[in-house]
């Protein structure tokens, strides 16, 4: 079904769904006021609902059908969850059971938590000062690490009695279907609400209480901060405005809420559609791991001459992890070909990124097809490496819960709890330390950094994920990457670890400059971060104070972090971007959030191809000469020639002094001259041997040449890491065929 057929499916399940709860509504008044309508409101609600969803199969494919529900509360948190996965367009859920009819409407969140509600839209009863107003209570806002700033964690009332309410302005009549409710956000306070009521209202004058059968009904809160309640509505209620109306709190606080509002909008026709549809169609939902493997295969099918699937190892749990190749020759490193590479959903709550990178598989593939003059370049000019699901098990476990329950953290980590965004060798202080111990510092190496030994051990804290990707690095000379986060919008450059543990500093790299193009690069070209009036996510204003980029140890200190590491084990310069405010977006949110990153995601692809290229060769047999070290004055960071003698430096627009040096061989410069267009400078060198050189290989004829001290230290330690390795998957796998077999 195209995406405006269901589109105006969707308009006619909310007016169906609209009709019978209005008619619902109606009905409860009257029993309120006295009257006994029950036999009258089940014959009217079957009635309405059969109609209106014959009327549905007779004109669309959609197909359902009415089934009883028993009178009795059914498990509305289960049926929601089961729902996490469709496209939006499918907003209806039926469940079976002896008794009367009742409905299950599930419908999207309004926004709260994505900040597509604006503050305007969000007003109070009161509110204990502005810092915790009606503005700040929305689901998954965090706030800093001091309460009583203007950013706090939650929306507080400024009296504890049961008159308080906050409430929202859903700007269009809307058929609301649920509320999510979270305590407050703080390290030093304690919190949440434990009970509360929901009103309707069209006019903010009459208002409606939501009604459990004969009795205002009263849902249950939070036992805690963090985690997510949701109250479905026992009737689905039409309305403009929702408030909840807490009835009871944590004895020792105060009334505070974090919240989002489900509800399906109405169709208006003075009013734009409250849901932008992206112009690429592209298959906009969460794909579980099944659902993944089965997207990138149907890419593949699609485009079998330029893409390729490998996996680069298992999860703790087993899960493999796939990476899509999408080159004009797939499975070979072409000479001259840059690399490149994104890494997504390193935190498993964190799935922009990981959806994101699945559309970019289908959107290159289909533009590929279409001869698209901008994809076929960057597809011919460059090999690229897209990783989906860097922690495939904590996304699962994120999806169970879904999109509106899995809360902050619910995910985040591996399946060990390893956090593997500061699980990488911290590579940083032996530099740093080295080169305070030194005496010639210009001898201690800025490249290529061997891993320290107590890494490679056996009980070492490093996830099979993370020694995973570090073995893929090892294995592809990549030049440019990006590691895809979520839950702000800002993107951060290296380093992202301080000198001597200072909270916050900022600490750049020898190619700070060309780190911050790159940065910009992305921010600039997101539609998102480039708003000049987006809201702050949580409690930092990267627009103004930083345009949207920051120097990762000036944000906060992170010692073995992916970026830094890749800057110092390989040739690799590595930003991360922070996608969205809204860690996990529902489904109707991912076109948008497509959109917002498209042009960004292709324009930081593109930059790969900045700065100079080369082959440095032997001057006797023209052959390629692998590790050899590409030394650009004035910038203190080298970078060595991939196995088949090619090299790659990226760098800002300007003049270079270049010298390429190898073991073995006399160094040779020359200016290399780079232009401000997105395209390489051809800086290659012929290298001569030395005499001695000459000597030695006429005494070891048919020998292997020896490698530099740097390079036999990293390989040896390299090779540690790999044994180390296998013999934990060795035993992880007999631990778990054990496991299976007591099962």
């Amino acid at each position: 079904m195209q995406a405006a057929e269901m589109a105006r499916l969707a308009v006619l399940v909310c007016l169906s769904l609209a009709l019978e709860a209005q008619v619902i509504n109606g009905l409860l008044t009257n029993e309120i006021k006295g009257v006994n309508k029950t036999e009258q409101m089940q014959t009217t609600v079957n009635a309405s609902f059969t109609n209106a969803l014959n009327y549905l199969n007779e004109i669309t494919e959609f197909k359902t059908t009415a089934a009883p529900v028993s009178s009795s509360k059914s498990t509305a948190e289960a049926h929601i969850l089961q729902e996490r996965d469709k496209k939006p367009e499918d907003k209806v859920h039926q469940s079976e059971g002896a008794g009367t009819v009742q409905r299950e409407v599930v419908c999207p969140p309004l926004g709260l938590k994505s900040l597509r509600v604006k503050d305007f839209q969000l007003s109070a009863s009161s509110s204990e000062r502005s810092g915790l107003g009606p503005q700040r209570g929305r689901l998954n806002i965090q706030a800093g690490l001091d309460d009583g700033d203007e950013y706090d964690g939650a929306w507080c009332a400024a009296v504890k009695d049961k008159n308080q309410w906050l409430q929202v302005d859903a700007l269009r009549p809307t058929l609301f279907t649920g509320v999510v409710l979270q305590g407050r956000n703080s390290i030093w306070s304690w919190n949440f609400v434990e009970s509360y009521k929901v009103q309707i209202s069209n006019d903010t004058e009459t208002w409606a209480t939501c009604m459990n059968g004969t009795v205002e009904a009263v849902f249950k809160g939070n036992n805690d901060l963090e985690t997510p309640v949701l109250g479905m509505l026992p009737v689905p209620m039409v309305g403009q405005f929702l408030r909840i109306n807490p009835q009871s709190w944590y004895i020792n606080g105060s009334v505070c809420l974090r919240a989002e509002v489900l509800g399906c909008p109405l169709p208006d026709p003075d009013l734009p559609d409250p849901e932008p549809v992206s112009t690429d169609h592209l298959d906009f939902r969460h794909h579980n791991y099944k659902e993944m493997r089965k997207l990138m295969k149907e890419v593949h099918d699609q485009c079998p001459d330029i893409t390729r699937i490998y996996t680069i190892g298992k999860s703790y749990t087993g899960l493999k992890l796939y990476v899509m190749e999408i080159s004009d020759n797939p499975g070979k490193h072409e000479l001259g070909e840059p690399e490149f590479r994104y890494v997504a959903n390193m935190h498993g709550n964190e799935v922009v990124g990981r959806e994101l990178v699945l559309n970019l598989m289908q959107y290159i593939c289909r533009e590929y097809k279409k001869n698209n003059e901008r994809i076929v370049r960057l597809v011919k000019m460059t090999r690229i490496h897209l990783l989906p699901s860097m922690n495939p098990d904590g996304y699962e476990q994120a999806y169970k819960k879904g999109s509106e329950l899995a809360g902050w953290a619910e995910g985040r980590y591996s399946y060990e709890g390893i956090d593997m965004n500061h699980n990488f060798a911290d590579l940083n202080n032996i530099m740093w330390d080295e080169k305070e111990m030194a005496v010639d510092k210009n001898k201690v190496s800025n490249h290529y950094i061997p891993l320290p030994e107590y890494y490679t051990q056996e009980n070492a804290t490093v996830a099979p994920e993370t020694r995973a990707v570090i073995s893929w690095m090892q294995a592809i000379p990549f030049v440019l990457s990006a590691n895809l986060h979520g839950g702000e919008l800002v993107v951060t450059y290296p380093y992202d670890c301080t000198r001597n543990w200072i909270p916050r500093a900022d600490t750049p790299t020898a190619d700070n400059e060309f780190f911050r193009w790159l940065a910009m690069v992305y921010a600039s070209s997101n539609r998102a971060m480039a708003n000049p009036d987006r809201r702050i996510c949580h409690y930092e204003d990267f627009q103004t104070e930083h345009n949207n980029i920051i120097n990762g140890a000036d944000w906060h200190t992170l010692p073995g972090s992916m970026n830094d590491f890749s800057y110092l084990h390989t040739n690799c310069f590595e930003v991360t971007v922070e996608l969205s405010c809204d860690k996990y977006p529902h489904a109707s949110e991912l076109p948008m959030e497509w959109d917002n990153n498209k042009e960004a995601l292709l324009q930081y692809m593109e930059q790969v191809h900045r700065g100079i290229k080369g082959l440095v060769r032997d001057r006797e047999t023209k052959v390629g000469i692998s590790d050899a070290i590409i030394k650009v004055r004035d910038l203190d960071h080298d970078v060595r020639s991939a196995a088949g003698g090619d090299f790659w430096r990226l760098l800002n627009p300007g003049e270079y002094v270049v010298t390429a040096w190898a073991l073995g061989y006399l160094p040779a410069t020359r200016k290399c001259h780079v232009g401000s267009e997105p395209r390489p400078t051809l800086c290659g060198f012929v290298l001569a041997k030395t005499p001695q050189q000459r000597a030695l290989e006429a005494r070891t004829k048919g020998r292997k040449s020896v490698k530099d001290l740097q390079l036999r230290l990293r390989d040896e330690q390299v090779r540690k890491l790999r044994i180390s390795t296998k013999r934990l998957n060795q035993r992880r796998m007999k631990q778990q065929r054990r496991g299976q077999r007591r099962r």
